[in-house]
């Protein structure tokens, strides 16, 4: 049931509740993680509990310490309800709640629902946001059930359990928090955990809206219908898909000479194709990164430049975006005046869309990566200086993407670099599109001007 609520302040629009929410997450998570009782030893410097907390709200992964060591069993846990927040979205949250108490939403509550997972009207809220909570849960669990069984033979039973469910909760909100000092390089041969892991990190990345339109098209499936999937959710299992493969050819053909050479086949395949899923949401690594060739690096800034699904906990430019670039771009070469995605016309309005937060997008990661390097590397010259600019554009994308990989340059950033990549992480868990349209907004001027011809190209 919807109803108004006068009583709420309209001079804040739905996006600038949904920016507001995460700032004081993020906030209430850098007072928590300066606690005495959330480290091992001396406190967190206000700058690593905000990178920490940033991080962990924001879904990305990038740590400034080691998680496992450094933080208490209550630190890590604040780190774990971050990551849960951030991930489904702190008014989602609040929103489902409020609910639960007073039996109804108010078109506002409606609205934020809708910036925060769908961009599209929902018809009916309080069965979305049940199928979200219920899904989520229901995924964790088994997630967290599987990886305590194999954790339960190299640990004791109550440090499985825990170690299960962090992972799990860390993996399906995409977020790349590890509780392990070396990620996951010690189990790369693991086919359980392996396997197990990319299962939770591509259903999280999937979205939201391509969980429900797979829920509805099984439950159709299963009482005799033959119902189709939405021309969105085509795109997004295509490119998922595609993506995946290209990631793993990629990355086996870049380090068959190289980070892979020493291991044994059935684990290149394993560890070639988990890079290639947590490479573009997650941020989990079974192999070191300082060691790769700097062709797998670039790889792995288009795939984390890309990112996961809309309305899911990924980040990156998104799935759909991508695809309807290429078939845009396809369009134009075969100078057809229609783009097409599985007999069905792209219109107008989403090809703007799609090439706007694209542009976006590319200008952050320039901006922030020309500062970055100002501050990290100053006045040294280029030749002794090779490898940083391509660790720090890394740096960069995975921040912007809420990946969380690294070459190892995270901890040793200065004070301003990791304001900066903090930053980069707000907006890449927020998306260009919503900071775009907290900024400027929907309106439309009331007046047009003359058409002009220009010569481009």
């Amino acid at each position: 049931m919807l109803q108004k609520n006068p009583d709420r302040r309209r001079v804040l629009k739905p996006t600038h509740i949904l920016i507001l929410s995460f700032m004081v997450l993020i906030f209430i998570g850098t007072i928590l993680l300066m606690l005495p009782q959330a480290t091992i030893g001396a406190r967190l410097s206000i700058v690593d509990a905000f990178f920490t907390a940033t991080s962990a709200s924001c879904v990305t992964g990038l740590v400034v310490v080691d998680t496992g060591t450094t933080f208490t069993l209550f630190g890590q846990i604040v780190i774990l309800a971050l990551i849960q927040i951030g991930g489904l979205g702190i008014m989602t949250l609040s929103t489902f709640f409020m609910f639960l108490l007073i039996g109804q939403f108010s078109l506002f509550d409606q609205d934020i629902i809708q910036e925060t997972l769908t961009q599209k009207p929902i018809k009916n809220l309080a069965n979305f946001l049940r199928i979200i909570f219920l899904f989520t849960i229901l995924v964790e669990l088994i997630g967290a059930f599987v990886l305590s069984l194999r954790f339960i033979m190299t640990m004791p039973f109550h440090k499985a359990i825990y170690y299960g469910v962090f992972h799990s909760v860390s993996a399906y909100c995409n977020a790349g928090f590890a509780l392990f000092p070396d990620s996951f390089i010690t189990y790369k041969s693991d086919i359980l955990i392996n396997f197990t892991l990319m299962a939770l990190i591509i259903i999280g990345g999937l979205g939201f809206i391509v969980v429900l339109d797979l829920n509805q098209y099984f439950r159709y499936r299963r009482h005799g219908m033959q119902p189709g999937l939405s021309v969105y959710t085509k795109i997004v299992l295509s490119m998922t898909g595609t993506l995946i493969i290209f990631g793993s050819l990629g990355f086996y053909i870049f380090e068959i000479r190289n980070g892979i050479e020493n291991f044994p086949v059935g684990t290149r395949l394993v560890v070639s194709m988990f890079q290639s899923v947590t490479t573009r949401t997650a941020g989990f690594n079974s192999i070191d990164f300082a060691g790769l060739s700097n062709a797998t690096i670039f790889l792995f800034v288009i795939l984390m430049f890309i990112g996961a699904s809309s309305g899911s906990c990924g980040g990156g430019i998104k799935t759909s975006t991508f695809g309807i670039l290429i078939a845009f771009l396809v369009a134009k070469f075969k100078n057809q005046t229609d783009v097409n995605f599985f007999k069905r016309r792209i219109s107008n309005d989403i090809i703007a869309r799609t090439v706007s937060i694209t542009f976006f997008s590319i200008v952050v990661i320039s901006i922030f990566t020309l500062v970055l390097l100002m501050s990290e590397v100053g006045e040294i010259s280029h030749q002794q200086s090779r490898s940083m600019f391509l660790e720090i554009l890394f740096e960069v994308v995975s921040a912007f993407g809420t990946v969380g990989l690294s070459t190892g340059i995270t901890a040793t950033l200065s004070f301003i670099g990791k304001i900066l990549v903090s930053m980069l992480m707000f907006i890449g868990r927020l998306g260009p599109l919503t900071l775009a349209l907290a900024i400027g907004g929907r309106e439309q001027l009331p007046y047009r001007y003359p058409k002009e011809n220009l010569l481009v190209g």
